[in-house]
């Protein structure tokens, strides 16, 4: 019932809809826009591997001495999840990088072929999607409710998995229209209204307006990101 299994593109939020819709799908593009997978883009497309993992710090630090990586600090110490303190990071680096919403979906997913979206590298993802596969899964990770937890749906996470529908070919599913349908009226000006949106809000309220701005950028990025033996590597796609 919940599977799109009829549409050759398909659309829905979370784990929940992870489960659902992905394993059906030949490809699944993880979409976290603020900001797991737009740190992701920006790394790999410098030549590092990122590991995705949970939210728990301890654990993940345990995990990047066995793997020999560094763990991503809080953000303003070092790298983290902004964006902005990875614009350096050295070719060859194995970071793992925590996150609650995209990071934590892609840990351990039983996909393999798994990429991750943002808006700065929508089309080349789109294009590697419909290299690898006919069928596609795009799934918002969605944020949660700080106070009660739960899924919080996100603009930016709806705007991000649109920039990618709208670029792939097949039968759309109704939820991956509607997702398009957001990228489109959104694509006029999406810095501002990435500002203007809550979980841009927050983030320059905690003082980095600049990892929003760099996630409200359209198709800047050559690079895909691939996930590859529990780490996102990056493709180079050529999409004209």
């Amino acid at each position: 019932m919940f599977d799109q299994s009829e549409f050759e593109v398909r659309c829905e939020w979370g784990p929940a809809g992870l489960r659902e819709v992905a394993a059906r799908a030949e490809v699944v593009v993880i979409v976290d826009v603020l900001t797991f997978t737009t740190a992701v883009d920006v790394a790999v497309a410098r030549g590092a591997a990122v590991f995705p993992f949970p939210w728990m710090r301890p654990a993940a630090a345990n995990y990047a001495a066995a793997i020999g990586a560094v763990v991503a600090a809080r953000r303003g110490h070092g790298y983290s999840l902004s964006p902005v303190s990875l614009r350096e990071i050295p070719t060859g680096t194995k970071l793992v990088l925590p996150s609650p919403n995209g990071s934590a979906l892609a840990f351990g997913i039983e996909h393999d072929k798994v990429l991750a979206g943002c808006l700065r590298n929508a089309s080349v993802v789109a294009a590697a999607a419909a290299r690898m596969g006919r069928t596609i899964a795009v799934i918002p990770a969605g944020e949660i409710w700080e106070n009660e937890g739960g899924l919080r749906p996100s603009f930016e996470d709806w705007v991000g998995a649109g920039a990618i529908i709208a670029r792939l070919e097949g039968r759309k599913s109704p939820e991956a229209r509607m997702a398009q349908a957001a990228f489109e009226a959104a694509r006029g000006n999406p810095a501002r209204l990435m500002r203007e949106c809550g979980s841009g809000k927050e983030l320059i309220g905690r003082g980095y307006p600049e990892d929003v701005e760099m996630a409200a950028e359209l198709d800047v990025s050559a690079c895909a990101p691939r996930l590859v033996d529990g780490a996102f590597h990056g493709l180079t796609i050529e999409t004209s």
